[in-house]
């Protein structure tokens, strides 16, 4: 079992890892064109990409744990149509992002507000990046995929050469061609699409067999191995529940988006110095998510993999050393972040002023990793068995906690408030999943 968590985690932390990468080489080659104002740019059409493709990221979670249940239920047919199901939404999508870019431009633009001298770099970026759109969308539904099926070695092959392919392409534009901005946001398009071909070519060189064998792909053959109410790719039934899945998950990730946006906009009113140990102290949260995440990645494949058996021995097993994973990376980080954390915020900033501030802070990043560890695994786990009410409940119960928490305490704690708000949002998200967990497997037993 721990090879099994190992071999599907390690891949995913190498991917998590890899990815901030994209933007922070954008940043890095805009840093040297001579203007501010590029910077700024790059951080505001980052930002807006980073929500939109933020909200649309339940079509990985919702296709991955159908994935993996098919899987474990060898329903190969099932399979392969989650996947032609999950790439035709995807790019439904991303059509619909290329037909309303300008009004989605405009309500971005809007909600961010940048300065007026940085408004027109940051449309021309977003004009360009927004074609990207088909490339992300069909990342999300294959690299789902492809977690479901218990492989996250070919994202993680993806996720390097797409680095790799835009620090270069990006430079023989910017310094070589001499295209500024525009060079900056074509080298991250291009390698958007390199990544979707790559993944393509990977995954019908690895799944090809798989998926040629399918029914799906012999016209005028039903399926074999499911039911016959089931053997459309378009079934209602099947749609009905791929869509109820991905609800589910879209709502519980506009409750995640709200607690973020509230977090930095309220950090934002306290100060410029409060907001630089927030966003500092942040990058710690970070860190350990990128860790976390790749657990639950595991708990996605595994526990779908699992329930799709009906192997409830499995899935408690898979569970109870997910957790003990989880309490041990846990420990690391606090431990780290205990005796290292004030030498990582003087590697991040030599602001006498904001150093100093943040050690007052310090103990609630200290205390995350504890607090947040059973939100990440069995954020997991319900995503694998398609739970994603008990997601949506843990969340949004969470939320209503985050904004309860710090109206009530605000004017006695300042700006210690927002921080007993997120940890208190955290811990309550996963309390809320544990015992819906508990619950459905008292259910399970009966």
């Amino acid at each position: 079992m721990n090879r099994s968590i190992l071999r599907i985690a390690i891949p995913a932390i190498v991917t998590n890892i890899t990815v901030p990468l994209l933007g922070l080489v954008d940043v890095a080659i805009t840093g040297h064109l001579g203007d501010a104002r590029y910077i700024g740019a790059i951080a505001v059409g980052s930002m807006m990409f980073n929500l939109i493709y933020w909200i649309f990221g339940f079509l990985r979670m919702g296709t991955s744990g159908l994935t993996a249940q098919s899987l474990g239920a060898q329903r190969h047919d099932e399979v392969v149509r989650v996947l032609l199901r999950s790439w035709t939404v995807g790019l439904a999508i991303a059509a619909v992002l290329l037909i309303l870019s300008i009004p989605l431009r405009w309500a971005m633009l809007t909600i961010i507000g940048p300065e007026p001298h940085i408004l027109p770099l940051a449309e021309a970026y977003f004009n360009i990046c927004i074609w990207g759109a088909p490339a992300m969308m069909s990342h999300y539904s294959l690299t789902g995929w492809m977690i479901g099926m218990q492989n996250t070695r070919i994202p993680m092959v993806v996720s390097i050469i797409q680095n790799v392919t835009n620090i270069a392409i990006s430079l023989v534009l910017v310094i070589v061609l001499n295209m500024g901005m525009t060079g900056v946001a074509l080298g991250t398009v291009i390698a958007q699409y390199v990544g979707m071909m790559l993944t393509i070519a990977l995954l019908w060189r690895n799944y090809g067999s798989i998926i040629k064998r399918s029914a799906i792909v012999r016209l005028g053959t039903s399926a074999t191995d499911v039911p016959v109410s089931e053997s459309s790719l378009w079934d209602r039934q099947a749609m009905s529940r791929f869509f109820s899945v991905n609800r589910d998950i879209f709502l519980r990730t506009l409750c995640l988006v709200s607690v973020h946006l509230a977090f930095t906009a309220i950090g934002a009113r306290d100060g410029e110095t409060i907001l630089a140990v927030n966003t500092l102290l942040m990058q710690l949260f970070l860190l350990y998510s990128y860790i976390m995440d790749g657990f639950a990645y595991a708990g996605e494949a595994l526990a779908g993999h699992a329930w799709g058996a009906r192997d409830m021995v499995r899935l408690n097993r898979v569970v109870r050393q997910l957790l003990l994973w989880g309490v041990g990376v846990a420990a690391v980080f606090t431990m780290a972040y205990g005796f290292g954390g004030t030498s990582f915020l003087g590697v991040l900033t030599d602001n006498v002023e904001v150093v100093a501030t943040a050690r007052d802070y310090l103990p609630w990043a200290i205390a995350v990793p504890t607090i947040g560890m059973l939100a990440f695994i069995l954020d997991g786990v319900f995503i694998g068995i398609t739970a994603t009410r008990g997601m949506l409940m843990g969340c949004g119960i969470g939320a209503a906690v985050f904004f309860v928490t710090y109206v009530g305490s605000r004017d006695a704690l300042d700006a210690h408030a927002l921080w007993l708000a997120m940890s208190l949002y955290m811990l309550t998200r996963g309390v809320v999943q544990a015992i819906y967990y508990r619950l459905a497997s008292l259910r399970s037993s009966q």
